[in-house]
Formats: structure tokens, C-alpha cells, sequence
């Protein structure tokens, strides 16, 4: 029995989250005559890592993530990370703002709003630091506009909340881009999920879950879905597949059998934030505020004190406290872990565990912190917060990426990834993207590597590439060093999108 209407589609896009919404949409943009099926296991889009509060929603331009500029040895700061993460980011942008222009995206101020980013520290040595970091930054044409103060009085008036009821004579350091955004993850994915709907040759299936996956002897993939509800099973057959199921996309790149897959394994991190919804308090901060993360902790750890604007609500979003749970997915099973363990990726992952210690050390600790200790880490950034005006909320689940680096097996070695991970059949029919961070703020980056790693033969002048310069006018061209291109795209997409230029 088919799943629907389209039972031989040209792209079947397995899970509902801003990952299959951004590469459907650019498919489309491309092709529209291509036919696309969209299955989720839960009743709407976006309900994991892609829903507003399960994600930080930065925008990651990497403007303030301080863990995307490590310092060297000799105390220079390597900003190679920080410019690759900062020019994805205007990927997504010029994505964004070509839907707002077509009219499929009606207002931006849907899902993104203008918000400082800050990075703040405190500390002779982290000052020191931040002050090299500015230093290298600012010098760049892609952070133009970066500001820098050690003044506690300029502070306080890019911050208040951050330095009221501080101690006098300690050191502090502060940068400030204002070209910075808030951006709503969830609202975005609905209102790409939406637009593909009203597409013809667009179909999306909710409380349907992958369950198997088989290539048939002509090249197609057989597409097995299970009925949430009543254990009903359909089939699909498509010619291509996309996996962007989150922490669910380990377990189905294994039932595919893929070469190319064996031996990856996956580490779960679960994350609590502590958030704010008195407006008497999130109406004092305008930021996004990013300090140091604690030695041993995983990117995705790194502290901050958010506005954030979810649902058209204003909230303030303190963490995100590390834990550890067994499930690969929020809405997922205790048993994930385990049942995601093979014989090719046991050694990859006692690997990464031995090389990994004090990451272990720091998620224990996390797990086994109180929530006394909790809060005393928020009064880091914001020494007068009141208990009664915080509560604690569960982030969504990531499953950082270990990559084999042998052949697999007992004796294996891996690597901890804690980026996005695209993982490709040998054929180009299948595509599993795995990982985490900086994930959605980059998603149209992801889009597009996937087109280069699956539809290269499309990407010609007599067939997809002028409709995708159309999309994306600065492809081909490296913003990293071409300031002339960056100025004027970051000009373009910020009217369009209504944020800050500078």
C-alpha cells in the first residue's frame, strides 16, 4: 500500500525539522516540477531541535560564541571557524530574504528579529583574551562594526542586567555587534513546511515513522512507514532520500546499509535551560550575551543570557546546563543508545571515550549539579536575578557525531564531531546529515552541500545553477575574502529582512 497520493517521488525527506524544510524549499526553488514527500513521526514540524525553545536561536553568525575562537598557544586568536560559521549565516540570509521578496515568507518579523550579540567576560585573563579576540576580528571586513569596551558604565548600557549589583575593580570585557538576530527556528520551519504545501508535487505525512529502509535492484530506495497510531505499515519508492531526522538519523543511515555509514556512532547531550517570562525583567535586556564555557564542556554548553522571541513572546533564556540522557531525540527512547551500538562503531566509540575524559568528568558534574548551584551560575551574568521569576525547561536533545577514522570494529579508532556531519551514499541517491552546532543557523549551507555532493550534474548552467544564483547570488563567490560582495549582500538581506547593517 503507498503512503499517498505520490507514491513514486523524485526526494523522499525523512523528518519535519528545519533541515528537510530548507532542503525541500531550495529543491523546489530549483525544480519546481520535482516531486517531493515529507515524513515526520510526531504530529506537526518542527517539535524537536528545530522548535524555538529547544534551540539557542542566535542566529549563529558566530559574533559571540566565544568557543568558535580558540586561543594558540603564543595567546593569538584563530578566528578561521568564526568567518566559515559567519558567512554561512548570510547563506541562510540570502535564502530568506529571496522567499520574503517572492511573497511565500508574507513578514520576516515572523521568525527573526534584530538583537545585539555580545561576548562578556570577567577575569585579567579572560579579558586579555577578549581583547586579542577583538583585535583580530574587527580587522576583518566580515565583523565590521564589532565594538569592544572594558568600561563597566558602557557595559551597562549595552546590558544593564549584567552589571547591576556587580562588585567594583574587577576586571570585565564586553564586544557588541548590533548587526545581531534572534531568530525562531520553529516559526521559520512551519512557514517553509507551509509554502512546500502549497506547492504541487509536495506532499507531508505527520505521525508516520521510518522504520526500514531497502535499495531495489533499479536504484530506487523502498521507503517503509509505520503508522504512529495504529502500527499500519506503507511504502514509498523514491529515487533519492534525504535523511534530516535529527537524533534519529544515526539509527535510520545504519538501516540503510550504506557503505559509507559504517562505523558512526553518536553521543547524546541533553541541555536545561532556566527562562524567564516576566516582562518587567526581559524588557531590561536587548542581547544575546556569550561568556567562557567551563573547561571540558562541549560547544553546545557554552553559557548565555538570551532575549528571545518565541511565539511572538518576549523571554529571557539562561544556559544551557549540560546533562546526559540515553534518548537521541527529545520524544525519543531511553533504549536509543543502545540499540544504535554495532560492531562497527563499538570501537570508534571506546575510542572517543578514552580521548574524551574530562568531557565525561563535565557532564557529570553537570548532571549531579543542584539547582542552587544552577542559579549561582546565572547570578555569573546577572548578579540580581530572583529565584521566583526563573524556571527550568528541558532544551532538545543532540547527538554529537563520532566519526570512524579506521575500518571499524573492536579496534577502531574515532573522532568526537561536534559540527554537522553529511554522510552520502556511494551512488549520490542517500544523504544522512548528522550532528549538531551550529545546525539550523547554517541549514541553507547544508542545502547546498548536499546539492554538490548528490546533484552535481544538475548544477550547470543549462539547468539548475542560474535558477540557484537566483536564490543565492553570492554562490561561487567567497565573502571571506571578497568585501565588496559581503557589504553589499548584508545590505541587501538586511532591508529585505528588516534587521541592523551597519
Amino acid at each position: 500500500m503507498s503512503l499517498g497520493s505520490i507514491d513514486r517521488p523524485d526526494v523522499v525527506l525523512i523528518g519535519a525539522g528545519i533541515m528537510s524544510a530548507t532542503l525541500g524549499t531550495v529543491l523546489k526553488e530549483l525544480d519546481p516540477s520535482l516531486s517531493v514527500v515529507m515524513v515526520e513521526t510526531l504530529h506537526d514540524c518542527a517539535q524537536e531541535s528545530s522548535q524555538g525553545w529547544n534551540n539557542a536561536g542566535t542566529g549563529h553568525a558566530a559574533n559571540c560564541e566565544l568557543n568558535y575562537t580558540p586561543q594558540r598557544p603564543d595567546g593569538t586568536v584563530d578566528i578561521s571557524r568564526a568567518l566559515e560559521v559567519n558567512t554561512e549565516f548570510d547563506v541562510s540570509r540570502q535564502l530568506w530574504a529571496h522567499l520574503v521578496r517572492k511573497g511565500t515568507i508574507p513578514d520576516p518579523r515572523a521568525f527573526i528579529h534584530p538583537c545585539p550579540h555580545m561576548s562578556f567576560v570577567w577575569g585579567a585573563g579572560n579579558v586579555a583574551f577578549l581583547r586579542e579576540r577583538y583585535k583580530e576580528m574587527s580587522a576583518h571586513h566580515c565583523y565590521h562594526g564589532m565594538e569592544y569596551t572594558e568600561d563597566g558604565r558602557t557595559i551597562a548600557e549595552w546590558a544593564p542586567l549584567v552589571m547591576e549589583g556587580r562588585e567594583d575593580g574587577e576586571p570585565l570585557a564586553a564586544t557588541r555587534i548590533v548587526t545581531g538576530t534572534d531568530v525562531d527556528y520553529g516559526a521559520l520551519t512551519h512557514l517553509l513546511v507551509r509554502q512546500l504545501a502549497d506547492q504541487t508535487g509536495f506532499e507531508v505525512h505527520y505521525n508516520r515513522k521510518v522504520v526500514d529502509l531497502a535499495k531495489g535492484d533499479d536504484g530506487r530506495w523502498t521507503v517503509t512507514v509505520e503508522d504512529t497510531g495504529d502500527a499500519t505499515r506503507q511504502t514509498v519508492s523514491a529515487r533519492f532520500v534525504f535523511i534530516g531526522a535529527g537524533g534519529g538519523s544515526l539509527p535510520l543511515l545504519q538501516k540503510s546499509g550504506i557503505p559509507e555509514g559504517r562505523g558512526y556512532g553518536g553521543f547524546p547531550v541533553s541541555g536545561i535551560w532556566l527562562r524567564c517570562d516576566v516582562d518587567a525583567v526581559s524588557e531590561r535586556h536587548h542581547a544575546k550575551v556569550y561568556g567562557k564555557a567551563g573547561v571540558g564542556s562541549p560547544p553546545m554548553s557554552v553559557p548565555h543570557l538570551d532575549t528571545r522571541i518565541v511565539g511572538g513572546k518576549r523571554s529571557l533564556l539562561f544556559g544551557p546546563y549540560a546533562g546526559f540522557s540515553s534518548r537521541f531525540l527529545k520524544h525519543g527512547s531511553l533504549a536509543d543508545l543502545f540499540t544504535a551500538l554495532t560492531h562497527d562503531n563499538v570501537g570508534p566509540l571506546l575510542d572517543v571515550a578514552k580521548d574524551n575524559v574530562k568531557l565525561t568528568e563535565y557532564l557529570v558534574g553537570q548532571v549531579l549539579q543542584s539547582s542552587s548551584r544552577q542559579f549561582a551560575t546565572l547570578k555569573q551574568f546577572f548578579p540580581r536575578a530572583a529565584k521566583k521569576d526563573w524556571q527550568e525547561a528541558v532544551a532538545g536533545q543532540r547527538v554529537e557525531t563520532i566519526r570512524p577514522s579506521g575500518h571499524g570494529g573492536l579496534f577502531a579508532g574515532g573522532e568526537l564531531e561536534f559540527g554537522t556531519e553529511v554522510v552520502v551514499a556511494g551512488d549520490k541517491s542517500l544523504c544522512a546529515l548528522l550532528g549538531a552546532s551550529p545546525g539550523a543557523s547554517t541549514a541553507a549551507v547544508i542545502a547546498l552541500q548536499v546539492l554538490q555532493d548528490c546533484f552535481a550534474d544538475r548544477l550547470t548552467e543549462d539547468a539548475w545553477l542560474p535558477a540557484l544564483k537566483r536564490v543565492i547570488p553570492t554562490y561561487g563567490i567567497d565573502l571571506k575574502t571578497d568585501a565588496g560582495a559581503c557589504r553589499r549582500t548584508r545590505a541587501d538581506t538586511a532591508a529585505v529582512l528588516r534587521i541592523e547593517n551597519v
